[in-house]
């Protein structure tokens, strides 16, 4: 792609270089692994020659379904088995459209596995002459809760969520994460439950304790 253009903090050298990147955010504080690119540009057509609005909204919407089909058919490749999808978005932004994707893997996400993803992303979206950016980025230590499942995987993790309406007073909260119950999400604080329905749920993400996480280390030292 000619007019491809990419932002790629490659991994620092030196004896850390080889270790997955989130391993080094962890204890470095370094940024995740990201990576932006895309095609870029002006309009893909002047004003005199441009689109009628109902066959740019159909080209728009046949774009959006082949990011998102090419995506979510990632996992299922073994090139790219063990990749977790967590999020996407698309939406227009000046002239282009601006696509994310949020991912993870056991054991964190690279550069290189970040530049495979955008690789195949930008192979499949290769037919559409409209500008487009593509970023993507490792779903971190405090990565996201997306979807219900999430919230039993995480059992036992702290998290934050926060709700669109009030609940006990607040609309952010902080606990132990407990599973589902119905269609409640249960947050376990201060000896007490604290129910919060799905269908409230503006975010929710992971909350990484240092300190526990060490703790668990240790505990996993002597358990030895």
């Amino acid at each position: 792609m000619d007019r491809a253009q990419r932002e790629n903090a490659a991994p620092p050298g030196g004896p850390e270089a080889g270790k997955p990147a989130m391993d080094r955010a962890q204890r470095n504080g370094a940024p995740l692994p990201r990576l932006l690119r895309g095609r870029t540009g002006g309009p893909a057509h002047s004003a005199e020659g441009s689109q009628p609005e109902a066959e740019s909204l159909q080209t728009q919407s046949l774009f959006t379904e082949s990011f998102e089909r090419v995506v979510h058919a990632l996992p299922h490749q073994p090139e790219f088995r063990g990749v977790e999808i967590v999020a996407t978005q698309a939406r227009r932004s000046h002239g282009a459209t601006a696509l994310g994707v949020t991912i993870d893997r056991e054991g964190g996400v690279d550069v290189a596995t970040c530049e495979r993803v955008a690789a195949r992303i930008n192979a499949a979206l290769d037919a559409f002459t409209d500008p487009y950016t593509l970023e993507i980025e490792s779903a971190g230590l405090n990565r996201p809760l997306t979807k219900p499942a999430d919230y039993e995987r995480f059992a036992g993790r702290d998290v934050r969520i926060v709700s669109t309406l009030p609940i006990e007073g607040a609309k952010t909260h902080r606990g132990r994460l407990d599973g589902v119950r119905g269609t409640n999400v249960i947050l376990a604080r201060e000896g007490k439950e604290l129910p919060i329905p799905l269908a409230v749920i503006k975010s929710a993400n992971l909350e990484y304790d240092v300190r526990a996480d060490l703790q668990r280390a240790k505990q996993r030292e002597k358990n030895r």
